[in-house]
């Protein structure tokens, strides 16, 4: 472990800081080491776009997809039969 020396820390910094720990049942110490590894903790990746997602992003520079005509739906053809 490191030891982290903060001078010239504002009195009325340090008071809240104290008041924070104090409510958080903490040490100033650990109430400080507890925002600096929330404050600096890595950010989680960004989810990775679903197919939808790629392939709207795909066609976006050329109009997009949202827009395009459907033909109508025929009825189902009668499945073979195997008699």
């Amino acid at each position: 472990m490191t030891t982290l020396t903060v001078r010239n820390v504002d009195r009325a910094l340090k008071e809240r800081l104290r008041v924070r720990a104090a409510r958080h049942g903490h040490s100033m110490e650990a109430e400080m080491r507890q925002i600096l590894q929330d404050t600096l903790r890595e950010p989680e990746p960004a989810p990775e776009p679903n197919l939808y997602e790629r392939i709207r992003a795909r066609f976006a520079p050329f109009g997009g997809v949202d827009e395009l005509e459907l033909p109508p739906r025929e009825p189902a053809r009668a499945p073979p039969r195997f008699d």
